[in-house]
């Protein structure tokens, strides 16, 4: 069983290989779908806040995907002039989000942020494994 340094710490190689590979990202960060952040590579100082907001992001246009008859909710892309915030589901439970400059090119983000959900969603699934064989069996009655 992996420690929680471990995983972090590939999320975090991760993180970096993203932005290495595509410029254009200013930031990315993992979080919880409850909006907890997890691991970042980042210099923003609202970073729990965008962790946060992706959550209740991602759980709206979730509904809105429910209510539209699609199904299997993946991903989330807002632009304006400032640049591009994008998310997507990585696994249950966790959210990958990548900032961008308004000149990335969005499919190279795209492309490269479905390698990465591969990634985060292995690392999180690990860890709630671990997390599962760490708890303790309920006493006997």
């Amino acid at each position: 069983m992996r420690t929680d340094a471990e995983l972090r710490g590939e999320l975090l190689q991760e993180l970096g290989r993203l932005r290495r590979v595509v410029p254009e990202i200013t930031g990315c960060l993992v979080a919880t779908t409850d909006g907890l952040l997890i691991a970042d590579d980042t210099h923003s100082l609202a970073v729990e806040g965008v962790a946060a907001l992706s959550a209740a992001c991602l759980g709206v246009s979730q509904r809105i995907a429910d209510s539209a008859g699609h199904q299997d909710f993946q991903e989330v892309l807002i632009s304006s002039s400032g640049g591009h915030v994008a998310m997507y589901m990585a696994g249950h439970g966790a959210v990958l989000v990548l900032l961008a400059r308004a000149d990335a090119n969005v499919a190279r983000l795209h492309h490269e942020a479905r390698r990465a959900i591969a990634v985060v969603s292995r690392v999180m699934t690990d860890a709630a494994l671990g997390f599962a064989q760490a708890v303790p069996e309920p006493a006997a009655q």
